[in-house]
């Protein structure tokens, strides 16, 4: 039966939702508070120069050409996509490590560090591709609403994996710190710390290894372009400058939203902003989570973001790059255990103009660094200003080159833009950590228990954190609304 849907937010999961409602023959409109769609993964241009603001990385190319291919289309309609080669480099203290675009160069650097890590490495991405198609075929095409969804032929005979860490894993097989590094690092795109991780979740090293790091012509911003584009295919409508004020509700059963002031009516409210604070658009007694309980969870870190342009191009460099030059698992403990700035923060640089031109003016390069950090720190000006400085000083100490007086200009984003620009629960930037008691079921539902027709998506509900889960949590709560409706 065709529904007037209401969609809260932009994102890739909102995006993705749309367009499957849409498809379904439902009656979509888009409501987002900012000016430009995309939520998180919103566009910065300045004089020439092209930012992403939030996600950089596209991994799992699959998972895109899956979602384009529901509505008969191919990823190549919409954007170009590159292989990066290679894929990104690691900054180490006394050496680097660069990941190649296949296994065998990603081999033969493996046993440059540790003879004998080849075969080692070899057996581990096996494993984690076993485990990569379990969970992208099975386990997160599940809503989430039973712990029974975990259990498949495939997932019993892996039943320990949920119980052993990422971190136990690797230690097992490699000694060198450096190697456990590179092998750790993926997880990090879950929001959580290694020796928190299951070990299950290794398939992000398939996804790292085994698929590439890939990069869309402009920047992941022309996915967002490729979806809107979609959804306005498909007769969805977008609203920007469209804030959600509160969410109408009569008898527990949702009736609309407030819009800019104005109440707007639908059959169905799916919001796809952060779920916190889209159920504080509900008076309490709908609220399905108590502050005390979303106090006690368990989010990714924040981030310090800078958005910088340089005069010159730049050199030692890739287009991803890790500063991994510093102790990795006490700047974990700075953002988990004892939050606070960190001391020597590992950070993480991309020059996407270094293979894209069309980022940044002829002679010139595009600079885009990120400090993670523990959400809910104090953020001044004077904090940012400190912490670029250390990251440019640490730049030049391991890239041999000064380019303080190449910076043309520089734009920063951190807690503070966070909470104000995308509603986020205490500033995080990717949402609810993927540990053993959050995941899948044990994650907030896509739809409330206290209001009918009252849907959820985006990072804090299933499947997770990151832009492939974020397409998916869209197909699976579309599909959820579809039966109900």
């Amino acid at each position: 039966m065709k529904k007037t849907i209401i969609i809260i937010g932009s994102g890739f999961s909102s995006l993705s939702a749309a367009c499957y409602l849409a498809q379904a023959g439902h009656d979509v409109a888009v409501y987002e508070k900012n000016d430009m769609v995309g939520g998180r993964a919103r566009q910065l241009v300045k004089n020439g120069f092209t930012f992403d603001m939030g996600p950089s990385w596209y991994w799992m190319p699959d998972i895109f050409d899956k979602f384009f291919g529901d509505f008969g289309k191919k990823v190549s309609d919409y954007y170009q996509l590159d292989k990066l080669s290679p894929a990104y480099k690691i900054f180490f203290a006394d050496d680097q490590i660069t990941i190649g675009d296949c296994m065998d160069k990603i081999c033969t650097e493996f046993e440059r560090i540790e003879s004998g890590s080849a075969k080692h490495l070899k057996d581990f991405i096996a494993k984690a591709q076993k485990n990569y198609d379990i969970a992208i075929n099975k386990v997160v095409l599940r809503p989430g609403r039973s712990p029974l969804e975990l259990i498949t032929p495939e997932t019993a005979l892996r039943v320990d994996q949920f119980f052993k860490t990422i971190s136990g894993e690797v230690r097992k097989k490699f000694k060198n710190k450096k190697l456990i590094s590179a092998l750790e690092f993926p997880v990090l795109f879950l929001g959580a710390k290694p020796n928190q991780t299951p070990s299950f979740y290794n398939f992000m090293n398939y996804a790292d290894f085994g698929l590439g790091t890939w990069h869309p012509k402009g920047g992941m911003y022309e996915i967002v372009k490729a979806m809107k584009n979609l959804a306005g295919e498909l007769g969805v409508t977008i609203n920007t400058g469209a804030t959600a004020l509160k969410i109408n509700v009569e008898g527990h059963t949702t009736i609309g939203v407030n819009i800019n002031g104005k109440d707007i009516a639908g059959d169905i409210v799916l919001s796809g902003a952060d779920y916190h604070h889209s159920e504080s658009l509900l008076e309490p007694e709908y609220r399905q989570y108590s502050e005390k309980y979303w106090d006690k969870k368990t989010f990714a870190p924040s981030s310090l973001l800078f958005y910088v342009g340089f005069d010159k191009k730049l050199k030692n460099i890739e287009h991803h790059n890790l500063f991994f030059d510093t102790d990795f698992e006490r700047h974990a403990e700075e953002i988990y255990d004892r939050p606070r700035w960190p001391k020597d923060p590992l950070f993480y640089a991309n020059f996407p103009s270094l293979t894209d031109a069309s980022m940044a003016p002829e002679n010139c390069e595009t600079g885009f660094f990120l400090i993670p950090i523990a959400p809910d720190l104090t953020d001044t000006p004077q904090l940012r200003s400190q912490y670029f400085d250390i990251v440019i000083d640490r730049f030049k100490e391991r890239t041999g080159q000064d380019v303080k007086n190449n910076i043309i200009f520089k734009e920063s984003f951190c807690v503070n833009d966070f909470v104000e620009q995308y509603n986020s629960y205490k500033g995080n930037a990717y949402g609810m950590a993927n540990t053993l008691s959050q995941t899948a079921f044990l994650r907030p539902g896509l739809k409330s228990k206290k209001v009918k027709n009252l849907y959820f998506t985006g990072q804090l509900t299933v499947p997770g954190p990151g832009v492939p889960p974020a397409l998916i949590s869209g197909k699976l709560v579309s599909q959820l609304i579809n039966k109900n409706a």
